[in-house]
């Protein structure tokens, strides 16, 4: 033993710079001193061993990084590791290698000199900074006493861990020795192999100490609750069984209890085969269950809605036409295509019982009434009605519902509203399909798939129930205020039916009709308080609302009656007959003014038509030039659509310098700046390509564009004029606005059917499908006057 320390010593006075062999280690670390088998597989660490071992050399035994690297390179090791010698190798026939290695000093990488055939490294010893003060003798002690605290909670540490501890001659030795064996991770015990402070290292391994004897303490606190939690649950089941039998004594025992319940409720249910042989075999599970048992809860739970389902149970519906329009016509005034779909739905469910519910998409504007139509459709065909706001919804467990495995968990959305309705075939209305979210929780849209899909939903299975359920009688209806966001593949599944924004004399007719009895009746008043003439209502729709739906109007409506309403309270008793002058009274000035803006008679600037998921908007292009290099800009949060729209409005007029009697080298030394005014709104699409280029054309020839005139098409670089959509909200928003012209594509005088009477007489329809043709239609005569300034003549169009 001598002998060996004294060779020992010896080595570790040879140099302290050195060349040796690096052999990374995978999720152990080798400490001076101590004594480490180790295995290896790879071919070229074997080779790395055999050499050391028959050299009778020390080899670098550094920690990897990352375990999982099959190959490390150098910067994929800890620069601190241990020197070691080799004491004995054995091979195995499966190819891996073992051996015992014995740590003999901290030692540091300077800088690597070779990689093939293994990695080789200049290194140098790492000087240990040791001084016995009393302050580490104090803190020796402190350690040997954690220790045999740690040995005594340790499951994995034995009296002879806690023997060899004490037996360590010098501090250095025993941290290495208990950090060695020490529950913690690899991190940390490379820090404890890095310090080279002695004091410091102790000082580190005794926090590492108190930490591990916290966790074995709270750990077995854990342990001793859950046990007498246990202890408690089984006293509670004997108790309850003594009880049982005292019960059978006295003869107070129901025996049936809740299975015999269950049961009644199940042969009533009309259950199909299927689920009433699930419901009797979850009975039988739950009759064997202790009922102070959490499965007991939740088996009796899943129960209660198999039988409270209607899987049977249906309303008659209203099959007398007559009578059902009458219903349609009470509630909503006009749309005639939406009330022609579900009278011929009630028609064909007269001649053929069986045919299942149809899937309706409604697409608008807010406030024009698709929520309430659903709501009319249900009273029409005599059926329940359940709504669902699917806006903003991101988990498909609300379509489908959680398993039962998840503690509380529910059926979906669509079997709490089947069950709500109690009924099999209620309307069924999922509101705001446009605004559902899709991310990292799930996607509704794609669980939507199988609920609209006449096809599939008559097995609809939710993840609670695990069991089909038919919904091909629901009548399924949604609601959108635009189609862009809806997924094609959930669109296939729905019969779109769009309504558009409503005229004035629409809104006239409703507003009479609907809008102020409802806030008559809302505010407590009657007709002897308040009556409006139409003159009034018409002021409410031009001056205090400029929408598409009804919200704006029926609010202006509540404002008047709230008015009312105070002087009523206040003991007036005289009649209120309000005329269209009484209103700015009433509610202060004029908000709208149905007049084209000022810009509409200025160079460069010209009105378009729009549509948004809010209805038809008027939108103004403005053009203006500069000197300065050839240059194109494109402002007003406009889409990549509208920008690409643009520059082919350009490449328009480039191509037609001289129909339009322009300069080719007029855009050389010019910059061309487009703006969208709004900014913070974004927009896109292909329509804005006419008036783009009527805007371009205006700058460059210095014409106005035609006193009330606006436009909307797509441009191509060949000149034609392409169709758009949205066609009736945009007019709309051209008689809003008080526009008297309309320019519009060839393509689209197939849609004028659809444009109510009313608006054809108040704005004139021009089609084109030669843009060139359109582009000079729009520009009036040469201005005298610079770009900027307003045309004094013919600047303002009213109604």
């Amino acid at each position: 033993m001598e002998d060996y320390k004294t060779e020992l010593e010896e080595q570790e006075k040879q140099s302290e710079i050195q060349i040796l062999p690096v052999l990374p280690l995978k999720g152990t670390i080798v400490y001076p001193f101590l004594v480490v088998p180790l295995m290896i597989q790879q071919s070229e660490q074997a080779r790395l061993v055999d050499e050391a071992l028959m050299r009778g050399s020390r080899i670098g035994l550094f920690l990897q990084k990352d375990p999982k690297q099959e190959n490390p390179g150098p910067d994929d090791l800890y620069r601190v590791g241990t020197s070691g010698n080799i004491l004995k190798m054995l091979r195995f026939p499966d190819g891996t290698v073992r051996f015992l290695i014995q740590g003999l000093s901290r030692i540091k990488i300077r800088q690597f000199v070779s990689t093939s055939p293994h990695l080789q490294a200049e290194v140098e010893l790492v000087e240990e900074n040791a001084e016995n003060t009393i302050k580490m003798e104090a803190l020796q002690r402190n350690i040997h006493e954690q220790v045999k605290n740690l040995v005594e909670l340790a499951p994995y540490l034995n009296e002879e861990f806690h023997v060899t501890a004490i037996n360590q001659d010098t501090a250095s030795k025993l941290v290495d020795f208990v950090a060695s064996n020490l529950n913690i991770s690899l991190q940390q015990k490379q820090q404890v192999l890095e310090q080279a402070n002695i004091l410091k290292r102790m000082q580190m391994l005794y926090q590492f100490i108190n930490k591990e004897i916290e966790v074995l303490e709270l750990s077995q606190k854990i342990q001793a609750q859950a046990a007498n939690e246990l202890g408690k649950s089984q006293r509670d089941y004997i108790l309850r069984e003594q009880l049982k039998a005292i019960k059978r004594e006295l003869g107070d025992l129901d025996e049936k209890g809740d299975a015999a319940d269950f049961e009644n409720k199940i042969k009533d249910a009309m259950m199909p085969d299927y689920a009433e042989q699930a419901a009797y075999k979850e009975l039988d599970r739950m009759s064997n269950m202790n009922p102070s048992s959490a499965e007991y809860t939740v088996s009796r739970t899943y129960l209660d809605w198999l039988v409270v389902l209607p899987w049977g149970k249906s309303t008659e519906d209203i099959l007398d036409l007559k009578k059902a329009k009458k219903v349609l016509d009470e509630d909503h005034y006009n749309l005639l295509k939406v009330k022609d779909r579900i009278l011929e739905h009630l028609a064909v469910r007269k001649l053929k019982s069986d045919i299942k519910g149809p899937i309706i998409c409604f697409v608008g504007p807010p406030g024009v009434g698709k929520t309430s139509l659903g709501r009319s459709i249900a009273r029409a065909m005599g059926r329940e009605f359940a709504r669902i706001s699917l806006g903003g919804m991101h988990d498909e467990a609300e379509i489908r519902g959680h398993r039962r495995t998840y503690i509380g968990s529910i059926p979906g959305r669509i079997l709490q509203s089947i069950k709500r309705c109690g009924y099999n075939n209620p309307v069924i209305m999922l509101d705001e399909v446009d605004k559902i979210g899709s991310d990292f929780r799930g996607d509704p849209a794609s669980a939507l798939l199988e609920v609209l899909d006449p096809e599939q939903n008559d097995t609809f299975t939710d993840h609670y129930l695990d069991l089909p359920f038919d919904l091909s009688r629901v009548m399924f209806i949604t609601t959108a205020n635009w189609m862009e966001p809806i997924p094609h593949v959930l669109r296939d599944r729905m019969e779109v039916i769009e309504i558009p924004g409503y005229t004035d004399i629409e809104k006239l007719q409703i507003a009479k009709r609907h809008l102020i009895p409802k806030q008559l009746e809302n505010h407590g008043l009657n007709r002897d308080n308040l009556a409006f003439h139409d003159s009034a209502i018409r002021m409410l729709i031009d001056g205090y609302t400029r929408e598409a739906g009804l919200r704006n109007l029926e609010r202006e409506i509540a404002s008047v009656a709230r008015k009312v309403a105070r002087r009523v309270a206040s003991g007036s008793k005289k009649k209120l007959a309000l005329k269209a002058e009484d209103i700015s009274k009433l509610l202060g000035p004029v908000k709208y003014s149905r007049e084209v803006l000022s810009r509409q008679g200025r160079i460069g600037v010209v009105p378009g038509l729009a549509y948004t998921s809010v209805g038809g908007e008027v939108i103004f292009v403005e053009a203006t030039t500069m000197p300065g290099k050839k240059n194109f800009m494109l402002t007003g949060h406009l889409g990549d659509v509208m920008k690409e729209s643009a520059q082919a409005a350009l490449s328009f007029i480039r191509s037609n310098c001289e129909a339009f009697n322009l300069d080719p080298d007029l855009f050389e030394n010019r910059e061309i700046h487009i703006h969208v005014p709004s900014g913070a709104t974004p927009k896109d699409g292909p329509s804005a390509g006419i008036t783009i280029a009527v805007a371009l054309a205006s700058l460059l020839t210095q014409q106005p564009v035609k006193s009330c005139t606006a436009m909307t098409g797509e441009i191509t670089l060949r000149g034609e004029l392409l169709p758009i959509g949205g066609l009736k909200e945009k007019m709309l928003a051209a008689v809003r606005l008080g526009v008297k012209t309309v320019i519009l594509p060839e393509d689209n005088r197939k849609d004028v059917g659809d444009i109510p009477a009313e608006i054809k007489k108040k704005v004139k329809m021009k089609f084109f499908s030669d843009a060139l043709l359109a582009v000079k239609f729009a520009l009036d005569k040469p201005s005298t006057e610079k770009s900027g300034k307003e045309i004094k003549s013919g600047n303002k169009c009213k109604v």
